[in-house]
């Protein structure tokens, strides 16, 4: 046999036909199944970074509502102690009020004692300022109308025979029409009779008249009534008399009684003071 046709019989190295293309189709079908399997790993490693994602933001709200609540609790127990700090300082709130209200009340009441004394005082050291029965019977006018706001009104000594009051000043009123009064009946006549003070408690005391006087003070020397000072009215803001008024009344009932017959008596000495030896003799 020849070389030719030994080597013409010797196996091909190219592999057959059917078998390149089974080869080929392999290769094919795994680079095709790896991209599909390498693109689905991909998109599963893209949807865990998405789920990562949004388990960071859950997680972050988690934190963030953890924070919140906490911070709210804070907030509740810090308005909780705000609230009794609150209620503590209306409770001292409350006690002080009622401490100053006392001490208001207590000082309004200091404050009206020393306008009545300081009223008592002024109204004791005009009454006795002279010794001249004119000039009494003036201070007392000015101090019923100053202090009391008295408009009409009438001072009375009784007669000798104590049958009636005779006017010794007036003002306001028609002299004629109470220049003299009876001491039998009346406000007027009680008042003397019985030497106690008389004022309207329950009318308008600016609207008083001679049958009905706003008020009737007692002259009085040793509890002894010796004439009156009718108020037949007072001015038109002064509608009543308070408790102030009612010291006043009693004040001028004791101390222009006492006035007026000092300076009646003075006057009639020859406005002479007696020597010593007339006040020595009263330890007798």
């Amino acid at each position: 046999m020849s070389d030719n046709e030994g080597r013409s019989k010797a196996p091909s190295e190219q592999p057959p036909e059917d078998l390149k293309r089974e080869r080929d189709l392999f290769i094919q079908q795994f680079f095709r199944k790896g991209a599909q399997l390498t693109e689905e790993v991909l998109k599963e490693n893209e949807r865990l970074r998405d789920r990562l994602s949004e388990l960071e933001s859950e997680n972050g709200k988690l934190r963030a509502h953890l924070a919140s609540d906490t911070a709210m609790r804070d907030l509740v127990r810090k308005i909780e102690a705000l609230e009794g700090e609150k209620n503590a300082l209306l409770q001292r709130s409350v006690a002080m009020e009622a401490v100053s209200d006392r001490y208001t009340s207590r000082h309004q009441e200091v404050e009206s004692e020393l306008a009545s004394l300081a009223n008592l005082y002024v109204a004791t050291s005009q009454i006795h300022s002279s010794t001249n029965v004119r000039h009494v019977l003036r201070n007392i006018k000015e101090l019923l109308a100053q202090l009391l706001g008295a408009a009409r009104f009438g001072v009375y000594i009784a007669s000798d025979d104590k049958k009636e009051l005779v006017a010794v000043a007036t003002e306001g009123q028609s002299f004629a029409d109470i220049a003299t009064l009876p001491v039998d009946g009346g406000p007027i006549g009680r008042a003397f009779s019985t030497g106690k003070l008389y004022y309207d408690a329950e009318n308008d005391v600016s609207k008083g008249t001679v049958e009905r006087p706003a008020a009737v003070v007692p002259l009085l020397i040793d509890g002894q009534p010796i004439g009156v000072i009718a108020i037949f009215g007072t001015l038109s803001q002064k509608t009543a008399f308070d408790d102030q008024d009612g010291e006043l009344f009693r004040l001028l009932g004791a101390q222009a009684a006492l006035a007026l017959v000092s300076a009646r008596l003075f006057t009639d000495a020859g406005r002479k003071v007696p020597g010593v030896q007339a006040f020595l003799d009263l330890e007798d």
